[in-house]
């Protein structure tokens, strides 16, 4: 089984592929969100004249094979297109089979743990604390992340005081029966990320996610050496051998790869190997809903090491209008604060005709 056609179906934020074999098969993937674009054209120059052709069950061997071939352009475009090929015949496969992709490699269709994952800074912490109180009535989350510091912040935060205010009052506003985690987003030195993990410490949460700048890997491992709750990380982290060196040195007590940006199953599954033999859970980075969180829940599904709960962006059209219309039924339903993986044939889920229609289109194929 050969494959024939690699297609791209692109605006700048998301590109779907299509990949179909020369029986006929097909399957659908996707590569990491924002500019998608660019990636799309990565995809067909740099990665699709390498696997056209080559045997389309043999997923490992592909991401191999072009990581080789384009050695000399390592870093996130080119693991975002491989994981666009990747994920897309991983759906073949299963569909093959008539298994969703999360039973194909071990586990079993069912619920997973979800927590609210807020992405916005810009806002007041009355008012994210209204927020997350108002989305435990309607969908019954029971663990929420929000934001501190500010984004690569160099210790300064989004306004002067917020950290110091929202941790308390989400704390205060909630209650202790939920779980809560915070971001930093590479915002703090080894200094602060201390001060901060000690107010994290005081108002219970559990969960600190990449305190320092993700590159200073002895940065994040001095404050996980420090604190007595779980610092986390690895969201922008691509190449399987940086993922083996910091699990190696425990720079975190949770890894967090994200399926999209480090090329796609296949590689998100070797990471994920790694970190159990080490003993670490795996929380993936999954911050919006396109197929990028559905992967993931078929991810969670299947290995020992899965962490507590899944990551769930709360964020509506209003932050990220792209967001709309992707899927013919959304796979994302929330209900008692957790998600679920369907028994539906790979990915279990559709794209939208109607979004495709709108899409720029590439294809590369064998003439």
């Amino acid at each position: 089984m050969k494959i024939q056609k690699i297609e791209s179906f692109t605006n700048e934020f998301v590109c779907f592929t299509k990949i179909s074999t020369d029986d006929g098969s097909e399957g659908w993937g996707q590569v990491a969100p924002y500019y998608a674009d660019i990636t799309a054209t990565v995809l067909h120059r740099m990665v699709a004249p390498h696997i056209l052709g080559m045997d389309a069950l043999n997923i490992n061997a592909i991401a191999d094979l072009v990581t080789e071939k384009e050695h000399k352009f390592p870093g996130s475009f080119l693991r975002r297109a491989i994981g666009g090929v990747d994920t897309a015949l991983w759906d073949l496969q299963a569909k093959l089979e008539n298994k969703s992709v999360c039973e194909l490699i071990g586990g079993t269709p069912g619920d997973i743990r979800a927590y609210a994952s807020s992405m916005k800074r810009d806002i007041t912490p009355e008012a994210e604390a209204k927020r997350f109180e108002a989305l435990r009535h309607q969908f019954g989350f029971d663990a929420f992340k929000f934001r501190v510091g500010a984004e690569c912040g160099h210790d300064i935060d989004e306004w002067p005081g917020r950290t110091e205010e929202i941790v308390p009052t989400i704390r205060k506003a909630l209650g202790n029966d939920v779980a809560l985690l915070v971001d930093g987003n590479s915002g703090f030195s080894v200094s602060r990320a201390l001060e901060v993990g000690a107010l994290l410490i005081e108002n219970d949460i559990s969960h600190f996610e990449e305190p320092c700048p993700y590159w200073e890997y002895d940065q994040t491992k001095q404050v996980t050496d420090a604190l007595s709750i779980d610092v986390t990380g690895g969201e922008q982290d691509c190449e399987l051998q940086n993922w083996q060196h910091m699990i190696n040195m425990r720079a975190v007590d949770i890894v967090q790869p994200d399926i999209c940006y480090l090329g796609g199953l296949s590689r998100t599954l070797r990471v994920a190997k790694m970190a159990q033999q080490a003993g670490l859970p795996v929380t993936p980075h999954c911050a919006n809903l396109s197929m990028v969180t559905l992967f993931t829940m078929h991810l969670l599904r299947a290995i020992p090491n899965a962490g507590k709960y899944l990551e769930f962006s709360i964020e509506g059209l209003d932050y990220y209008p792209w967001q709309h219309n992707l899927f013919v039924e959304s796979p994302f339903e929330i209900t008692n604060g957790k998600a679920t993986v369907t028994d539906l044939p790979g990915w279990g889920v559709e794209v939208n005709p109607e979004w495709l229609s709108n899409s720029t289109h590439q294809v590369s194929e064998i003439s």
